[in-house]
């Protein structure tokens, strides 16, 4: 197993410099230059080209990739000109409120999904399982912006139960923690709710699917034949067996809840890396949407890497020699 692992992470290291060339390829395909932004009506022929050698545009994209790659090893991610700071700490400013969305929405696709796809495969064909379908289907199909923007209506405008924007009450005075958590979670139910939709969706059909192959096969008959109770049956040996897509599954939708906020942070204003992901695109600030690509690549990279680790401890037939 240790040598595996040492062979993956040496895998991952020309992966990840595959992901930042696509990346700095696509920005120079891209009209326009973060100088175009910056540029003042009157600004001559040489102060453009003044700024951009002091960007760094003035170089072959190429070897701006180079450049990148040295700095990033050595920690430096670049500067952000639109906040006056490097990528670095503006993403260590804004990681906290998305990272937090992300594990609430994660926890609640794991909670709901996994045991309403347990359920459904266990009532196969009956009203239950009948319904659940009906629900995951429309979790999948639903659009998350529009789901967000009914959330929104209906419940911040028109009952106004819940917060329209932010992640905390610019009015509360309180230095009371547990008033302060309880104003975030009361800030944070909207966005969850849409955040985790799809995710949890995808974890109730997937769980059924993968615990219908399981629940079919012989040795299940033979549990049963022998006296087990049927919650025995379900969540002791047929679930344990059925858990490998549902790894997969989970390690495709951790990096995807954090690019997925991108959607419900702007709908719902959270300062998070979503709004600004969306701030530096409109912006041409090439550095942080890079730096902010960069970590989801590494995070993608790494879930597949803990993946395939969790594939032998949920089932013990599998070795990598």
């Amino acid at each position: 197993m240790r040598n595996y692992i040492l062979r993956r992470i040496v895998q991952i290291i020309p992966v990840f410099l595959g992901i930042i060339f696509i990346l700095f390829f696509i920005f120079e395909q891209a009209p326009g230059t973060p100088v175009s932004n910056m540029m003042h009506p009157r600004m001559t022929p040489e102060q453009k080209a003044e700024l951009e050698e002091k960007l760094g545009l003035d170089i072959p994209w190429y070897k701006r990739f180079i450049n990148y790659i040295k700095e990033a090893a050595q920690g430096n991610l670049g500067y952000s000109n639109t906040h006056k700071k490097p990528v670095a700490e503006v993403i260590k400013d804004y990681s906290g409120p998305t990272l937090l969305l992300a594990s609430v929405s994660l926890i609640i696709s794991i909670s709901v999904g996994i045991p309403a796809g347990i359920v459904s495969a266990a009532k196969q064909y009956s009203i239950t399982d009948n319904l659940l379908t009906v629900v995951s289907l429309i979790g999948i199909s639903i659009p998350s912006f529009f789901f967000g923007l009914l959330l929104l209506k209906a419940f911040a405008v028109d009952i106004q139960l819940f917060p329209l924007f932010g992640l905390k009450d610019p009015l509360l005075m309180s230095d009371n923690i547990f008033d302060k958590t309880k104003d975030v979670a009361w800030h944070l139910v909207l966005p969850s709710i849409v955040l985790c939709l799809n995710s949890t969706a995808s974890f109730m059909r997937y769980t059924r699917s993968s615990m219908l192959e399981v629940i079919n096969q012989d040795y299940i008959r033979t549990a049963r034949a022998k006296g087990l109770k049927e919650k025995t049956i379900i969540y002791r040996h047929a679930f344990r067996n059925g858990m490998l897509p549902i790894i997969t599954l989970l390690s495709f939708w951790i990096p995807l809840l954090l690019s997925g906020a991108v959607v419900t942070e702007s709908i719902f204003s959270l300062p998070g890396l979503g709004k600004i992901s969306v701030e530096a695109a409109m912006a041409r600030n090439y550095p942080l949407i890079l730096g902010i690509n960069s970590m989801l690549a590494i995070l993608t990279l790494i879930s597949s890497l803990v993946a395939d680790i969790l594939y032998a401890a949920a089932d013990p037939r599998i070795r990598y020699d």
